[in-house]
């Protein structure tokens, strides 16, 4: 009977072992809160017989006045110390009759695929800091010129995002 008591005492102390490893075993208290890559900021550019048109004519020199997720319209945008590019996504309309290509000139080059005339178009490009140029292949009259400046915002307080 005692052999009978000490093999119980003895699987118990072994269970609570276990439990005890496999708690210590679950991962770290506290996991830091890496700053997440900012959302793509969006440029309008229109293309017109005239000339080209962008809006806004300045990125990346603070948070965006308009955030692109309406649920987080009062929660501030944090920003992250990094010098990546930014991440824009240009958002075209061609109102000329002939099929055009954005160029795109500063610190970074990029050349748009064709936009087709009288359609919209997207294209995206990752910008440094500087000033930039932009131009449709042609089309007449002075480019525009574009501001990237050193913000970059988290995009940790945005919801639904992949």
């Amino acid at each position: 009977m005692v052999l009978g008591r000490a093999r119980v005492a003895g699987g118990g102390a072994l269970a609570a072992l276990i439990l005890a490893l496999a708690g210590a075993g679950c991962g770290a208290e506290s996991h830091p809160n890496e700053p997440r890559p900012a959302v793509p900021t969006r440029v309008s550019v229109t293309i017109g017989a005239h000339g080209i048109i962008v809006q806004p004519g300045t990125v990346g020199l603070g948070p965006e006045k308009h955030q692109q997720l309406p649920q987080n319209q009062d929660h501030p945008q944090p920003p992250i110390k990094t010098k990546a590019p930014l991440s824009v996504v240009f958002v075209t309309a061609n109102q000329t009759g002939g099929n055009s290509k954005l160029l795109i000139r500063g610190p970074h080059r990029a050349t748009s695929p064709t936009i087709y005339a009288n359609s919209p178009g997207t294209f995206a490009a990752e910008l440094p800091t500087g000033r930039y140029t932009i131009a449709a292949a042609g089309v007449h009259g002075a480019p525009a010129t574009l501001k990237v400046g050193p913000y970059r915002s988290s995009s940790k307080n945005d919801l639904l995002l992949p």
